[in-house]
């Protein structure tokens, strides 16, 4: 079980890291039309240049599906799973059954093709034409009639219902939504509880629901701005060396890379957590209250402005910001350090090096 659970993990993460691409830069140019021109930008064909925009946004978006599920296929099967796994991604759009149904619809085609390797046996001389005619036709012809008569319609009922219960909720219910996500994001910095949340809200995008990604993005920024706000008004709670990583922590958080928070929790994991889950929490739950949406996976403060509400959304990441930072003042005990003159420069930061290795 351990080793299956392990597989699948990496075939889905696979697709993930083929699919995020695809999301970006089609739910930026998306973002970027309707910043410019609201959401009636979608009926405006042809009238500006902006629409051309929105609409290469729009069909990148649309691709997204097929882009998940042939990436998880070849993870399974090789190259001969591609086409397949691609038409499949289509067939999962087609009938609406959506990121979930483009998992479901990877796995089987990859583990069917695994099998015709297994066990098809041709003759010799028709052994080159198995990867590039008889695998991706065969695989494509059983798969996508399953799909489309009995595993596609069950999955695109449960999206169906995951969709119209996310949109009409409503007060109290969002805030719990908002704040589970949150808490996730705020836990382990970049690790398997923010993955979980991060690839929740990135399937949601997908199909349409674009607020828990922005309660994502809020979240995954507000550890890096509390623990610099935490050390400019508790200087003498930290180490000259933590001063120097939180420099370093703010500046990744700048474009959302969680991870450079992780020294410090390491160094003092309650407080530092502790504080960070009481932030994201409130900060996710207020954030999806307010109907604050993003259409964009990733990029940190550079993407706020492509929000439905960019104030509303900047304010969420100082409000979390804030909260974790006095908590963690409060909560934290004075060290002694060897240069107590020493503090944090904020605008220092700007010094320290990221490397490739750290994006």
């Amino acid at each position: 079980m351990k080793k299956a659970l392990s597989e699948f993990k990496k075939h889905v993460m696979t697709g993930i890291s083929f699919m995020i691409p695809v999301v970006v830069a089609g739910g930026i140019l998306q973002a970027i039309g309707v910043a410019v021109y609201g959401t009636g930008i979608s009926q405006m064909e042809g009238e500006t240049l902006m629409w051309y925009v929105w609409k290469c946004g729009n069909l990148g978006m649309s691709l997204v599906v097929p882009v998940i599920c042939a990436a998880i296929a070849y993870s399974i099967a090789d190259r001969p799973a591609i086409a397949p796994g691609l038409i499949l991604g289509f067939v999962c759009t087609y009938i609406n059954a959506g990121f979930i149904g483009g998992i479901a619809a990877a796995f089987l085609v990859g583990y069917f093709i695994l099998l015709l390797k297994k066990y098809l046996k041709v003759p010799k001389a028709m052994q080159g034409l198995m990867p590039v005619l008889i695998i991706p036709l065969l695989s494509t012809l059983v798969c996508g009639f399953l799909f489309f008569t009995v595993l596609g319609k069950p999955i695109a009922a449960l999206i169906a219902a995951i969709v119209e219960a996310l949109t009409n909720m409503q007060g109290g219910s969002k805030f719990t939504l908002g704040a589970i996500l949150g808490a996730l994001c705020g836990v382990d910095f970049g690790g398997p509880m923010s993955k979980t949340a991060s690839t929740f809200a990135n399937g949601l995008l997908v199909d349409g629901v674009a607020g828990p990604e922005a309660v994502k993005l809020v979240c995954c920024m507000v550890p890096s701005v509390g623990l610099a706000i935490s050390a400019l008004l508790g200087r003498k709670k930290y180490t000259r060396v933590e001063r120097d990583s939180i420099k370093s922590a703010f500046v990744m958080g700048i474009c959302m890379i969680t991870e450079g928070c992780i020294p410090l929790a390491m160094n003092d994991p309650l407080r530092v957590i502790g504080s960070s889950v009481i932030a994201t929490t409130i900060t996710g739950g207020v954030t999806y209250a307010l109907g604050i949406e993003n259409y964009v996976t990733a990029g940190g403060w550079f993407i706020i402005p492509l929000s439905n509400k960019p104030l509303l959304m900047a304010a969420m990441v100082l409000m979390g910001g804030v909260i974790m930072g006095v908590i963690l003042t409060l909560w934290k005990k004075p060290v002694k350090d060897e240069d107590e003159t020493g503090g944090i420069d904020i605008e220092g930061a700007a010094d320290v090096e990221i490397t490739l290795e750290n994006l």
